[in-house]
């Protein structure tokens, strides 16, 4: 039996970046990363999985100004890595970016959230319609001259904003393993099942059995069923929402995002040179409802229905969900978005709010782009939890589920669990190296 103070399971950024941190920032003996597949980050931290946006709350229209300033601290730990650590550059871009209103109302309050946001983001400009056609004409123009409508545009220039992470999450792991302390990524390992023994942690893997005194599970909509087997976290259920993308051959070079419906977080429209496909743009995402755990797999239909467990708490859930005509409307249209025939004619009606001139001769389906976010539903008090979730168990495993902004906060999530880990273990976590090296001097809880 292979023993170590620390398991992660789950090689995405999330989990990757835990294992950095752990590594770098504490004094255990031992720590080992557990991934299923054969290669790091395979499904949602894939480079083409996600909108590769370093989400800072910026242009990010559904954040309060409280929210926005806490994930901006978070978020930048991403780029002060990038100074540390010179392998992760290649990983990052600093492309110009903006939130686009279109519009008198969207412009409207665009300028009122402007003001208010300049504190926390001084360097954000506030555009109007020709500097945005300087900067981006594809955007501002059509037939010929500008666009009619009212246009305005929250944004900054040469901003890191563009992240590969699932180069983020090799460069994490590669990291990890330069120190001195003993530290094994064990790819095609999948667990079957954790069971608590002993004040620790025993793992059924593909590789035998693997003892542990902390474990976390950061397996995307994985965790939630790793969770339930253990018998936490009953009172969440989960809706897998997936993205899908089209591409365009318009060279645009900022990552121009749009103001989002207040009903629908995370769901507006937005543009962004592919890091992927470079010379080309990606539009979307749409969203799409599916009952499986991963995207482009095969199975993992059974698991949804034991993580979905309907109740009545789901059901009000659904029901509150259909019922509102905004969201109603929205996930028929979604659904329109994936059927061939109609779904491009359907969608340039939308993407022409960021380029008006675009015509359904240009899109192109992003064919194995787009991945799967586990959006956690709370039974109990009947609503849906967007966001980031985590099921602390204090016992000496967590749970990680991390949509948006999961993957830009993975360092600050990394940072929070690596407490919990050493005091439990009796550790110690060099908190004054972490903020000097990734929080400019200033920790988190000040």
């Amino acid at each position: 039996m292979q023993k170590y103070d620390a398991v992660i399971i789950g090689g995405g950024v999330s989990g990757c970046a835990l294992f950095f941190v752990l590594t770098r920032y504490t004094n255990l003996s031992s720590v080992a990363l557990l991934e299923k597949y054969d290669h790091i980050a395979p499904l949602n931290s894939s480079v083409k999985a996600n909108s590769q946006t370093l989400h800072s709350g910026d242009i990010e229209t559904n954040y309060t100004l409280e929210k926005a300033a806490r994930v901006k601290r978070i978020a930048n730990m991403i780029v002060r890595y990038g100074e540390l650590v010179p392998d992760a550059q290649a990983c990052m871009r600093a492309l110009p970016k903006m939130v686009l209103a279109v519009g008198e109302q969207e412009v409207e309050y665009l300028r009122a959230r402007h003001r208010e946001f300049a504190a926390v983001f001084p360097y954000l400009q506030l555009w109007d319609k020709r500097h945005i056609a300087e900067l981006e004409p594809a955007v501002a123009m059509a037939d010929g001259g500008l666009r009619p409508e009212p246009l305005a545009a929250s944004g900054a220039l040469g901003e890191i904003c563009a992240v590969d992470y699932g180069g983020l999450s090799e460069s994490f792991a590669r990291n990890a393993q330069a120190g001195p302390m003993r530290t094994d990524l064990l790819l095609d390992t999948p667990v079957r099942r954790i069971t608590e023994r002993d004040g620790g942690f025993e793992l059924d893997t593909g590789r035998g059995t693997i003892a542990a005194g902390c474990v976390v599970v950061a397996a995307g909509p994985h965790s939630l069923l790793f969770a339930h087997q253990m018998g936490y976290g009953r009172n969440f259920s989960m809706l897998p929402v997936a993205g899908s993308f089209y591409f365009i051959d318009r060279p645009i070079r900022s990552k121009i995002y749009t103001v989002q419906n207040p009903k629908l977080p995370f769901a507006a429209l937005h543009a962004d040179p592919d890091l992927a496909a470079p010379g080309r743009t990606r539009l979307g995402p749409t969203a799409l409802i599916l009952p499986k755990m991963e995207r482009y797999r095969g199975g993992s239909y059974g698991e949804f229905l034991r993580v979905f467990r309907p109740d009545r708490g789901v059901m009000k859930v659904m029901w509150d969900l259909i019922k509102d005509a905004d969201i109603r409307r929205y996930i028929l249209r979604n659904l329109l978005f994936e059927v061939p025939l109609v779904r491009k004619r359907l969608f340039v009606k939308e993407a022409r709010k960021i380029i008006p001139a675009l015509t359904v001769k240009e899109l192109q389906f992003a064919r194995g782009f787009g991945g799967l976010r586990p959006q956690v539903i709370d039974r109990a008090e009947a609503r849906l939890q967007l966001g980031e979730a985590s099921i602390n168990s204090g016992t000496g495993i967590i749970f990680n589920m991390t949509p948006s902004p999961g993957a830009s906060t993975c360092l600050g999530n990394a940072y929070r669990d690596a407490g919990d880990i050493a005091a439990r273990l009796g550790a110690t976590l060099d908190r004054d190296r972490l903020v000097r090296e990734l929080l400019d001097g200033e920790d988190l809880e000040t």
